[in-house]
């Protein structure tokens, strides 16, 4: 049975009908002193350098934004955000959506580790304009000399827009908003097309189930803007109700993950909500020291969601475990669900208890069946809101049971009209058509390539299609052998592990690439005892042997801007022997 409904405020003539950015002049009339967004830089000052715009200044520097880009560009051009995060950077995604330039969220070029996204998605949507600070303008300009791209009729300087006056112009739910670039974990980067009915419906539907109810509500994240949770939960779910955001950058956080938390806990008596990928609780755990927790007050922590990757049980214990001290509420955490294509947000399990997480049949579940009990582990990522959620056979189209694995189907106000440029993948993606219906809507359905099950009423996600390694006829999931292959010997680094498969003669063969722990010292490593704990530990788990295992330095496994672990990339990598092997690779049994 499919989870979820439509919110009525949603549909036409209702109350949330109004274009998202229109409640700026709102926000600036009724609170025009009151905080809106804040940026705190630690390359400033390593405690934090805060500045704060309030709505009245926002509003102001957004139209200022605005006028400038249409001296440069027409509605409908794209503008290509090259900023490092900041201020600016908001101000700037204001001013196209005022502006009805198409913004384009990227980053500046010196941002390391991702020159080949950056240059498939500015190459992708042809800017007219790049948006850009003073100091990072020599980086848009060696980008722009280095590469055969196009270059923009106009630079326009985001921190010396100076004085300037726009003239509103009615924006429709139809009307483009901007291209949010997938990270590319399966292929390359794709523009999905955000219209500003999509932006409205998913800040909407995400303020419903998510964010806290009680007064004077603040976000607190590190998530980079030119991702889609960043984007969103820091620019468009503030504007629902005019809520205060106060954030930072990824590599403060990444530097120092520690800073997250102690910005939550420097907002005393605050409803605060937050958000990050499963890795950075993990990594945020596993760093904090018993004297950093003892400093922390985190009993305003409402809600911190944590999706964009698998939800691991492991990490939701560890974190509960460790910020218990800190005052964190056992009902505090709430694993979700969403996807670009979504503009985001899908399902949340924001009902302040603990998150659920239910013992499962491991082996059922390779037959596509949830069944209770068992070895295996799945979190519940909670119910939509505002949307429809339907498990769907991907062959025959038809909704599957209860308790039994398909393709994950969305349908809702805020699922985007397709991918720039590329209508064939559009159909495929956005149109899919239920063969029978019953009392749902018939389409077009969101298919996300994502494989998941109902139980009790709530979602459960198990992984990818595409991801999925089928040996001698039955499914398993990378995550789980993941799973298994880091916590199988303490050199294997949690959470950068990829397993992946090859075609063989007559099934596919299992590939295991897993990065070396740098707490184990290296020279107490034994690589041949690694490889062998993770070929037992996975056929005693998955009843499956490893063709072929490799150790790699740290960083060797592939990941996207999101921060999850790139299992195509990373075969990709392996097949072509550029892997950062440790020490010499291990070659495959003989019997393997």
């Amino acid at each position: 049975m499919a989870l979820g409904s439509l919110l009525p405020e949603l549909l036409p003539g209702g109350a949330e009908r109004t274009p998202l950015i229109e409640r700026l002049a709102r926000w600036a009339r009724d609170r025009p002193d009151a905080p809106a967004f804040t940026f705190v830089d630690y390359a400033l000052d390593p405690s934090g350098a805060a500045r704060t715009l309030s709505w009245a200044e926002a509003e102001r520097r957004a139209r200022a934004t605005a006028a400038g880009l249409r001296r440069a560009a027409g509605p409908g051009e794209r503008a290509a955000l090259l900023l490092p995060q900041s201020l600016e950077y908001v101000t700037a995604m204001l001013g196209a959506l005022y502006a009805h330039v198409i913004a384009v969220p990227l980053f500046s070029p010196d941002l390391p580790g991702h020159a080949d996204r950056l240059l498939g998605a500015y190459t992708d949507a042809e800017p007219a304009i790049a948006v850009t600070t003073r100091s990072a303008l020599p980086h848009v300009e060696r980008f722009l000399a280095d590469h055969d791209v196009p270059r923009p009729g106009h630079i326009l300087l985001a921190d010396e827009t100076g004085p300037g006056s726009w003239q509103d112009e009615p924006t429709g739910f139809d009307d483009l908003a901007y291209l949010q670039y997938t990270s590319g974990s399966t292929r390359r980067p794709a523009g999905v097309e955000i219209t500003h009915g999509n932006m409205t419906a998913n800040a909407a539907q995400l303020w419903a189930r998510w964010a806290p109810r009680g007064p004077d509500p603040e976000l607190v994240s590190w998530l980079p803007l030119f991702h889609d949770m960043g984007l969103v939960a820091t620019l468009a779910l503030p504007l629902v109700r005019g809520a205060h955001a106060v954030y930072t950058d990824p590599l403060s956080f990444l530097k120092n993950p520690l800073r997250w938390l102690e910005l939550v806990a420097g907002r005393p008596g605050r409803n605060v909500y937050t958000a990050g990928p499963n890795f950075a609780y993990e990594y945020v755990a596993s760093t904090a020291s018993p004297e950093g927790v003892a400093k922390l007050d985190l009993s305003g922590l409402t809600t911190c969601l944590n999706g964009a990757e698998p939800v691991r049980p492991s990490t939701l214990a560890r974190f509960a475990d460790v910020f218990a001290a800190a005052g964190l509420r056992p009902g505090a955490q709430a694993p979700g669900y969403g996807l670009a294509e979504a503009t985001v947000f899908v399902t949340a399990a924001a009902e302040d208890r603990p998150p659920r997480v239910v013992a499962v049949d491991r082996d059922a579940l390779t037959r596509d069946e949830l069944r209770p009990g068992g070895t295996g582990e799945l979190v519940s990522c909670g119910r939509p809101s505002g949307q429809l959620v339907a498990i769907v056979d991907p062959e025959t189209r038809v909704e599957r049971p209860d308790g039994r694995l398909g393709e994950i189907w969305v349908h809702g106000p805020n699922t985007a009209r397709g991918y720039w440029r590329n209508e064939e993948r559009s159909r495929s993606t956005f149109g899919a058509e239920l063969a029978d219906p019953g009392g749902l809507p018939p389409g077009p359905w969101l298919r996300t390539e994502d494989i998941g099950v109902v139980h009790d009423g709530e979602l459960y996600v198990t992984g990818r299609i595409k991801d999925l390694i089928i040996v001698d006829g039955r499914n398993h999931f990378p995550q789980d052998i993941e799973m298994t292959a880091q916590e199988a010997h303490p050199a294997v680094r949690p959470g950068h592990v990829a397993a992946f498969a090859l075609p063989g003669p007559d099934t596919e063969r299992l590939v295991v690439v897993a990065e070396r722990n740098r707490r184990v010292p290296l020279g107490r490593l034994d690589p041949r005892e690694v490889a062998a704990a993770v070929r037992g530990a996975v056929s005693a788990g998955h009843e499956m042997s490893v063709h072929d295992f490799v150790l790699v330095e740290p960083g060797g496994v592939s990941r996207t801007s999101s921060g999850k672990v790139a299992r195509d990339a990373t075969r990709r990598r392996y097949l072509a022997g550029a892997l950062p092997t440790t020490r010499a690779r291990l070659a495959a049994r003989p019997d393997a």
